[in-house]
């Protein structure tokens, strides 16, 4: 990012911060983000599969995603919203990083967890035994351990070469079940732990491999912490059965009080 920029958006990022402490007015423009070229890549958790109000593509674009928030509050000078739903790493090198070039300023990703099966995962542990959601989970553990870093360093190193002034913030995954909680059906205690350690195991593949490419990682986790399914405060989709496919994504709150926050908190 040029110098400039860098210290002009900086800047303005601190104000907004100090004026949300203080209550002052949050309708005040952030002016100084009008000269950042924000492009937000990545998949279903990006482009806001579950929040609703979708641009009507098969990608799934949503007003209510956090990089959708964050451009309609901030004004950059140009916005690219490339993330769609379904989308692997491959999917990112392949058809998003088009929409980078050497004047972006600022990238946003979160990717990773459709090539590990997450939808698999799911589907099996909602639909099989005990053992057979176990098994299925141990299988995405160990791709995650052999194959996505491998992958993921080929998006990351894809980037920095198409945007090398660009700063990168990669978005983690919020773990999906509150142990103990409200849920009295469905999967079994163990089953819902076994999911959530197979997404923190995600989330520290992802982050060392950010940080190894001298990208920010933003970790979900914190902010969706009491907002998991079986909370009675859920930012996440269980099952739903009128959208299969909006089922385990964020919910509207879970894009605006979930990812937004830490997205900025990045910043």
């Amino acid at each position: 990012m040029k110098m400039s920029r860098l210290v002009a958006f900086s800047s303005s990022l601190l104000l907004g911060a100090a004026l949300a402490l203080t209550g002052a007015g949050v309708a005040n423009a952030d002016s100084s983000a009008a000269a950042v070229d924000y492009v937000a890549l990545g998949d279903s958790y990006s482009s806001g599969v579950g929040a609703g109000s979708y641009d009507g593509s098969s990608c799934k674009r949503s007003t209510r995603a956090y990089p959708a928030l964050w451009a309609a509050a901030n004004s950059p000078s140009s916005f690219d919203f490339a993330a769609c739903s379904g989308a692997r790493t491959n999917d990112v090198t392949g058809g998003q990083l088009g929409r980078l070039n050497a004047s972006t300023d600022l990238v946003s990703i979160s990717i990773g967890g459709n090539d590990a099966g997450f939808a698999d995962v799911m589907t099996t542990c909602a639909l099989q035994s005990e053992a057979t959601c176990l098994n299925r989970i141990a299988t995405a553990r160990a791709y995650v351990d052999s194959t996505l870093p491998g992958r993921l360093d080929s998006v990351y190193s894809a980037i920095r070469s198409k945007a090398p002034s660009a700063q990168v913030v990669v978005l983690g995954y919020p773990r999906f079940y509150q142990l103990g909680g409200s849920c009295i059906a469905g999967l079994s205690e163990k089953e819902r732990s076994a999911i959530n350690g197979a997404s923190d195991h995600l989330n520290t593949a992802t982050a060392k491999r950010a940080a190894d490419h001298g990208f920010t990682f933003g970790d979900v986790r914190t902010t969706f912490t009491g907002h998991e399914i079986c909370s009675g405060n859920s930012w996440l989709h269980s099952v739903n059965w009128l959208n299969i496919g909006e089922s385990y994504h964020p919910t509207a709150a879970g894009q605006s009080g979930g990812y937004l926050p830490v997205f900025k908190s990045a910043l």
